[in-house]
């Protein structure tokens, strides 16, 4: 049984073993506004125009506690494809088809998440989505090299069973939509931990005002990251510690936790719509590390933390079987914008964070390990008390 509350259809679904769930069925939902800019629309990654987001959840019979995510900069990333960069915080971790990226500086690819042992799956599904779309690949055009990040769910999920197959991530990217999404424990943040509390899915945005552009960033998480309790702070407030002998994780046979399901990982995604080229993207990447820290996370030896930034408006056009048009645009280089969009970078990705916390509920999985959602209410009051908030 899942503690939390379910919809009468999520439960009837439930009852299925798999729900998708659409992008357009949510709500921005991070119960308080805290940094230099606000937020857009949605506070999601989607409030970058043309970004989509799609979620895939199986949850089946006691054991089986996962799924994947999909985030595509654009409806046709093949013959759309968008300047990128990838930056590796800490290795431990995979997201495929990076190299390419590194290499030529775009993503012609949706990023699928998913669990550790399904990254293979995964890819298989990115490559007959492709291909279903454009029928000349690797026949006389080019071969794509699909972008899937994992993290390591298996102290909730049989991760061993491999349940998010091929033919689910083309479902997925199906339903990729723009707009309002589900957040929390869905997709591939089903059985994902962090701060011994649910993590999962969290996303935010910022808005810089017209006199810096008015560009937006939007930044997606799956949070899985192995810190300790005691080290999570939200604005500043030491709730970890206050929180360390609450709801902690039950287990009620011993479990040993070591390697990657210890230290956990966090992938991040980083979108916006400045006219950035991979160098400068590089640099907006990295500064997701300033959101983690804001919220306690250290990265720790097994940790696979590991960053992706692109930019909607700089755009390689697929002219022709393995042609490539590169943007004819002029980058942005205006220094006072690029620091604005750092910081906007740095504050969206700690709103993701917190936001995957907010959002995620109660789940208990294979061998009736319990982790328990973070006490909502509880912390808004610490952070009233603390004049953090003021509402």
């Amino acid at each position: 049984m899942l503690p939390g509350r379910f919809s009468p259809l999520r439960g009837a679904l439930f009852a299925l073993g798999l729900f998708v769930v659409s992008a357009i069925s949510a709500r921005a939902v991070l119960p308080f506004s805290f940094g230099s800019f606000p937020s857009g629309r949605f506070n999601g990654i989607t409030d970058v125009a043309g970004v989509r987001v799609g979620q895939l959840t199986k949850i089946e019979g006691t054991s089986i506690r996962t799924g994947a995510t999909a985030v595509l900069p654009d409806a046709d990333p093949w013959d759309e494809k968008v300047a990128a960069a990838f930056v590796a915080f800490n290795g431990n971790g995979e997201m495929t088809g990076t190299h390419w990226i590194d290499e030529s500086g775009y993503l012609e690819e949706p990023i699928v998440l998913t669990d550790t042992l399904d990254v293979g799956r995964a890819d298989d599904g990115v490559v007959s989505w492709q291909i279903e779309r454009h029928p000349q690949i690797g026949r006389t055009d080019d071969v794509p090299l699909p972008v899937v990040a994992e993290c390591d769910d298996q102290l909730l999920n049989d991760i061993q069973a491999r349940v998010v197959s091929a033919q689910d991530v083309v479902r997925l990217l199906d339903t990729a939509r723009p707009g309002a999404f589900a957040r929390g424990s869905v997709g591939a943040g089903t059985g994902m931990r962090a701060f011994d509390f649910k993590g999962g899915i969290g996303s935010a945005s910022r808005v810089l005002p017209p006199q810096l552009g008015g560009y937006t960033v939007g930044v997606l998480v799956n949070d899985n990251t192995g810190s300790t309790r005691e080290q999570l702070t939200i604005l500043g407030v030491p709730v970890g510690d206050r929180l360390k002998n609450v709801d902690r994780t039950t287990f009620p046979r011993p479990v040993s936790l070591h390697g990657r399901m210890a230290s956990g990982s966090i992938i991040v995604i980083v979108a916006t719509d400045a006219p950035l080229e991979a160098r400068q993207l590089r640099a907006l990447a990295l500064r997701a590390a300033l959101g983690m820290g804001r919220t306690g996370l250290t990265s720790d030896v097994g940790s696979g933390d590991l960053f992706l930034a692109f930019s909607t408006t700089r755009v390689y056009t697929h002219t022709g079987h393995f042609e490539v048009t590169g943007p004819s645009g002029p980058v942005l280089e205006d220094d006072d914008r690029l620091d604005a969009l750092y910081r906007a970078t740095a504050e969206a990705t700690q709103a993701a964070i917190y936001d995957a916390l907010f959002e995620a509920t109660t789940i208990t999985g294979q061998r009736g390990v319990t982790v328990h959602a973070m006490p909502k209410a509880r912390v808004l009051r610490m952070l009233r008390a603390a004049g953090a908030i003021s509402y």
